[in-house]
């Protein structure tokens, strides 16, 4: 819940001046800037869709309903979100060249590809936590 609202206050705060401030400095680049911070936006959707899941989620083990499909379907969502979340930022990272470029930091590209290749980290435990789900209600069953 708190996640929550620190995206939240980032998209209505930090985004917007990120916006202005990255057009102005990187003025050759503005372009960039503005659809990184477009992408950054669109990725609050399928966050927001995996915070909701993983909350489903918790309220399911809460009542003893770890084992069950509902559990699974949630899983899988957060897995979903995860992938949509990372195809968006790999999509991105070719934006990061020209404002690298603009302010001579070849290693933001390197920071935005580790960033990027965070959520298929995620996706993958979620994968794995789904497939020893599944197993566990086929045992149960």
């Amino acid at each position: 819940m708190v996640l929550g609202l620190i995206v939240i206050a980032l998209c209505i705060f930090a985004l917007p001046s990120m916006w202005k401030g990255g057009s102005i400095e990187f003025a050759e680049a503005s372009y960039a800037v503005k659809l990184v911070v477009i992408g950054l936006y669109a990725t609050t959707v399928p966050f927001f869709i995996a915070l909701w899941q993983a909350l489903k989620l918790l309220h399911y083990i809460r009542k003893d309903m770890a084992f069950s499909d509902l559990s699974v379907k949630a899983l899988k969502n957060i897995k979903y979100s995860a992938i949509i979340i990372g195809v968006l930022y790999m999509s991105g990272e070719p934006l990061l060249f020209p404002i690298a470029d603009a302010d001579d930091a070849p290693g933001l590209v390197v920071i935005g590809f580790a960033i990027a290749c965070a959520p298929f980290v995620i996706a993958a435990f979620a994968n794995v936590f789904q497939k020893i789900l599944q197993d566990g209600i086929e045992i149960k069953n």
